[in-house]
């Protein structure tokens, strides 16, 4: 029977066939190989970092020392909305992650512009964390062999200015591309050896941090959070609005969160492990930020950070006037921002997977190298877009659209919960067991929506109208290949 227009965009994806594509994992595709620790630290390891290495340079010049609040309010926000991804992935045990869970609420089409955001956010926060990585490379070489790398090679092409773009012909800023092929080159070899190596690289961070936050707490000022909230006001950041503004720049570094379930098709045990890895992964996340952003405010006034590279590494060594803690941090962020932008990269190619497998992309993004269970041409794909953008992009343009497709994502799967539920109330279909959100399907959900559209309300003009762009290459892309291909055609 032929389909209307409107039937074809809101079909939605039955959860049976995500659990039947699942089944199949061990012949032709994915294969389960990721234990709860690992995924738990898969989630950890494309969090704790961005947020605290990189965007308290972003963030404290807008909020002041209020931008603990900035982190507390994002980390809120965040956790209303872990616990309907918890939910969702004890009933969708899929690869895509929100994409997937739209799949089977909403429908087809606003599944589709789901997966749009979650290709910005992803591919964007790869770039993003790879060009941070090179400030703290840069200071390590410098702390370690008195060498520093050329301005010429780690500057990129395109950056902001006060004015507006600045083009700088002939810069190219090298680490970050040096460091996506090193990510390429591990994938590609398989996903439990990139989630072991994930593990390990995100145990060293923690401990590194956690060295951080005991030196730093040894140069503690109290006054340093005096006055409290930014009392500038020539940006508009005055008060709670800098608050706000903060929240919009470091929530997209609660990507994790997200990042943990796109491997629901190759976690073992997903309908338990999936959840408990979310909810872990956001507690551990949450306290460590809490720390050091709190131990960095009280070593350093606020006015310091604005422009500060490899921040965390300064205050070390301004703290103790001695060049090895700050060594001993940057090699910490080199370690750290590594895995980050690994398990970035490895969340943006199981996304495509799943797009691809639903007839919505080009097949190349689905196929599978028999011997290590990796999409090999879809992570070369992933890498050579992550490394362009890294090499020759300012991140200045990249923080705040990282967060709107971070937002978007959470408002889509804090709305599937109640849809979830009433299909399965309709169809007399309701399961038993599992993780549930508390006080009902509409409480919990309703906060997360209005607690990201509040956050969502103080990003930039320009962020707005960029996004605004990239849904409309979405939408065309959708009826131009994606509704006309899509495998709920053959149905």
């Amino acid at each position: 029977m032929n389909q209307t227009l409107f039937q074809k965009l809101t079909r939605t994806k039955p959860v049976e066939a995500h659990a039947e594509q699942g089944q199949s994992l061990a012949a032709a595709g994915l294969s389960r190989s990721i234990g709860l620790f690992p995924l738990m630290m898969i989630g950890v390891g494309a969090t704790i970092g961005t947020g605290i290495f990189f965007t308290m340079v972003e963030a404290v010049p807008k909020a002041g020392p209020s931008v603990v609040l900035s982190f507390l309010l994002a980390a809120i926000t965040a956790g209303l909305t872990a616990l309907c991804y918890a939910e969702l992935s004890f009933r969708i045990p899929a690869s895509g992650s929100s994409y997937s869970f739209a799949y089977a609420t909403v429908g087809e089409f606003l599944a589709f512009i789901m997966a749009a955001c979650l290709l910005l956010e992803y591919g964007l926060a790869a770039s993003a964390t790879a060009i941070g990585w090179s400030a703290y490379l840069n200071n390590f070489l410098g702390n370690a062999i008195g060498w520093q790398i050329p301005e010429l090679l780690r500057t990129p092409m395109i950056v902001s200015g006060p004015q507006g773009v600045v083009f700088h012909p002939g810069h190219i800023n090298l680490p970050p591309i040096i460091l996506v092929i090193l990510c390429c080159f591990l994938l590609i070899r398989g996903t439990k050896e990139s989630a072991t190596t994930n593990a390990i690289m995100v145990l060293i961070k923690l401990v590194i941090l956690i060295f951080f936050v005991a030196i730093a707490f040894t140069g503690f000022n109290i006054d340093n959070f005096t006055p409290f909230y930014n009392t500038d006001n020539s940006k508009g950041f005055a008060g709670m609005a800098g608050v706000t503004a903060a929240a919009g720049t470091v929530f997209f570094s609660f990507i994790g969160l997200d990042t943990v379930a796109t491997a629901g098709e190759e976690v073992r045990n997903p309908r338990r492990n999936v959840p408990i890895g979310i909810i872990g992964a956001l507690l551990i996340v949450t306290v460590f930020y809490l720390l050091v952003a709190v131990a960095a405010l009280g070593a350093q006034p606020a006015h310091m950070f604005e422009g500060q590279e490899a921040g965390l590494a300064v205050i070390l060594q301004n703290v103790t006037g001695k060049a090895w803690p700050a060594l001993v941090l940057s090699a910490g962020a080199v370690i750290s921002v590594f895995s980050v932008t690994l398990v970035t990269i490895y969340g943006q190619t199981r996304i495509l997977y799943a797009i691809s497998r639903d007839g919505l992309i080009p097949k190349a993004f689905q196929t599978v190298n028999p011997r290590t269970s990796a999409p090999v041409s879809n992570t070369v794909i992933v890498c050579m877009v992550v490394g362009v953008v890294a090499g020759f992009v300012d991140a200045t343009f990249l923080w705040d659209m990282v967060s709107m497709g971070t937002l978007t994502a959470f408002i889509v799967v804090s709305l599937a919960v109640p849809v979830m539920r009433r299909k399965e109330r309709l169809a007399g279909d309701v399961k038993k067991g599992g993780f549930r959100v508390p006080f009902g399907p509409y409480v919990v959900p309703g906060l997360s929506i209005f607690a990201c559209l509040y956050i969502m309300r103080d990003l930039s003009t320009t962020t707005f109208r960029i996004f605004a762009i990239w849904m409309v290459v979405s939408v065309l892309t959708y009826f131009i290949y994606g509704i006309h291909n899509s495998r709920l055609n053959q149905k």
